[in-house]
């Protein structure tokens, strides 16, 4: 009995360590150097940032600089919704990879085999060819622009399928190159509907979503739906000058994730610490991919796998209208950051490197950091 007191007072005493270490503010030093990163939208009076670092199993900090909403003078917090654009796609890529996880389809398959209204090409496009942009077909957008529709016009899944229906021709052969396609991510959130028999947004919130406790994230595909909290976004023509920034999707697939800081902080920690789906599908999904079977890109399956500071980094970033975001994970290090904003002009990718670079140790090479820095001022 004394020998088992012996072993449990000293796990009892770490336990209570590591319980305090992730309840602790971050010192001052830290946080007045993230408000720094971020001072020129703290204003009230202008559209702003939030943020988020998560470190192991804990969102470490988290804070709103500027206003959700400048007509109502609504501030930002880490509970504002925001619109992802394609920081979307990782959870359309997963919920792809949880359907072959379950036996219902392969990657490898061809997509008529699921989607029988697609024109024949005369080229097998497979379900990993959509996943890491490999399948060579046109880019919905830039074929809705052709037809003539804008991107601040109403957008339906039903007005970008009948587009995609009408494809003659591929960019290029299957799996020969690679180029970026928003039309490839539409088409999986079809195929999660033909598997599965629910909208990529009812089999997202039962099989990530809810597992993960993200109660306030959704893929938002009914524009006129009233979303409490949400923020709205802008652009600036002019110094100072704020005009309201038209989003009308009710498409999902390559976009429209609704979510904010609080819930993004949990599937962050899913890459580290699996609670849906497991280390396979994670594998899988950051996965590089190969072009014509040699070539290797850092793309993976909706999610980038690069390096930075010397570490391995998961990542995506993207923009609608006048929302910017980006998202990295460090899974070897457990920590990962979140930068999304409601203002056009706002360089996420930018800050999250900045925000990550107060945390993290940079042993990269001379090299490397000569070419980051070239990188940064390409952007």
């Amino acid at each position: 009995m004394r020998a088992c007191i012996q072993f449990i007072l000293p796990l009892i005493s770490l336990c209570t360590t590591l319980q305090n270490a992730r309840s602790q503010p971050l010192p001052p030093s830290i946080t007045n150097r993230i408000d720094s990163l971020f001072s020129q939208w703290e204003r009230s009076s202008t559209p702003g940032c939030a943020i988020g670092v998560v470190r192991n199993d804990s969102l470490i900090f988290s804070k709103g600089y500027g206003m959700a909403n400048l007509e109502y003078g609504v501030p930002i917090t880490p509970q504002t919704i925001f619109h992802m654009a394609s920081v979307s796609k990782q959870f359309t890529a997963y919920s792809v990879l949880l359907l072959e996880r379950q036996g219902r389809l392969s990657l490898d398959d061809d997509i008529r085999k699921y989607l029988n209204w697609f024109p024949d090409l005369k080229e097998k496009i497979t379900v990993r060819n959509l996943m890491n942009h490999t399948s060579g077909i046109r880019d919905q957008w830039e074929l809705l622009a052709i037809a003539g529709t804008r991107l601040d016009d109403v957008i339906t899944q039903d007005h970008i399928i009948k587009v995609l229906a009408r494809q003659k021709a591929l960019n290029f052969k299957p799996g020969t190159d690679w180029s970026y396609s928003n039309s490839n991510f539409t088409l999986l959130a079809e195929i999660v509907r033909s598997v599965s028999g629910q909208t990529l947004r009812e089999f997202a919130d039962s099989a990530i979503f809810r597992p993960l406790s993200m109660k306030n994230t959704h893929f938002h595909d009914d524009y006129t739906e009233i979303v409490p909290n949400r923020s709205y976004s802008y652009f600036m023509p002019k110094k100072d000058q704020f005009v309201n920034a038209a989003l009308n999707y009710s498409n999902v697939g390559a976009t429209s994730l609704f979510t904010n800081i609080d819930d993004m902080s949990k599937w962050i920690m899913n890459f580290y610490g699996p609670a849906v789906g497991d280390q396979k599908e994670i594998q899988e999904l950051t996965e590089p991919v190969l072009v014509n079977g040699s070539k290797v890109r850092n793309y993976a399956k909706g999610i980038v796998a690069d390096s930075i500071f010397g570490q391995l980094r998961y990542q995506h970033g993207g923009g609608d209208a006048g929302y910017q975001t980006f998202i990295s994970v460090f899974p070897r290090l457990r920590t990962g950051f979140i930068v999304f904003s409601n203002l056009g002009s706002v360089n996420a990718q930018r800050k999250n490197e900045q925000l990550a670079a107060l945390f993290i140790k940079d042993s990269s090479s001379k090299k490397d950091k000569s070419s980051r820095r070239d990188s940064a001022r390409a952007i």
